[in-house]
């Protein structure tokens, strides 16, 4: 089975390996099955034979939401293939990608579509990208796209593109477990932490148990100890002078 339980009414499935400036990275998606047996889908990884087998005998997909500028690859695929499911994307991609019809953006509140079972921020104060943060109520789980990358030794071992230098590179961004962060470049550009710790306080403010990310080994328990761990860099204040 390629769909793996997380908790209650939520499953995540891992993708392809993808390239990234020739860097490789694992990929992975969230499904939650709402009320009326309707499909969310989060960061959608191609839609394969066995994926649309799994997904069409789970229930029907009514969104398709990609929670940045970088995780819209296979939206085109899903659109074909589940064409009442309505798109859902924040502004940088709406504008990205002209080819698609986006039903509505993200904001820091969820639609009426998901209120009630699924929470949601965007975090901003970065001069690179927002990225919206999801939160499951019933199996208490939060979702991050790339804020948090925590590439497992395993992975960074078996893939060709990550050794030697490249290895180092990655210990280096602090992309690595246990270190698990955004990437260095990302965390340089927020410039606006203040505006960006506000969004921290409401994601550690839900409390999640697990935390599922799109790239790496993800959080089976302790959900907000392990945030807390990953933005050491955001909750670090520079001393006065």
């Amino acid at each position: 089975m390629r769909l793996q339980s997380v908790g209650d009414r939520l499953w995540i499935a891992d993708g392809p390996v993808v390239d990234f400036y020739s860097f490789p990275y694992p990929t992975r998606m969230g499904v939650v099955r709402l009320g009326g047996e309707k499909l969310w889908i989060w960061s959608p990884i191609p839609l394969d034979s066995q994926v649309k087998e799994e997904i069409d005998a789970l229930g029907r997909p009514a969104h398709l939401v990609s929670p940045n500028k970088l995780h819209h690859l296979s939206l085109a695929e899903w659109a074909e293939a589940y064409p009442e499911a309505k798109l859902w994307e924040l502004p940088a991609v709406i504008r990205k990608r002209r080819d698609l019809h986006f039903d509505a953006t993200l904001n820091d509140q969820p639609p009426a579509d998901w209120e009630g079972e699924i929470d949601q921020v965007v975090f901003r104060g970065s001069l690179l990208m927002d990225e919206a943060v999801f939160f499951h109520c019933r199996s208490g789980t939060v979702l991050f796209a790339d804020l948090i990358e925590n590439l497992d030794c395993a992975f960074l071992r078996d893939t060709p593109g990550w050794r030697g230098w490249r290895r180092a590179v990655a210990r280096m961004w602090r992309i690595t477990e246990p270190l698990g962060m955004a990437p260095l470049e990302w965390r340089l550009s927020f410039v606006q932490r203040e505006r960006a710790r506000t969004v921290l306080d409401k994601v550690l403010g839900w409390s999640p148990n697990h935390v599922v990310i799109a790239h790496g080994k993800w959080a089976r328990e302790n959900g907000r100890a392990f945030i807390r761990k990953s933005f050491r860099w955001l909750l670090l204040k520079p001393p006065d002078h």
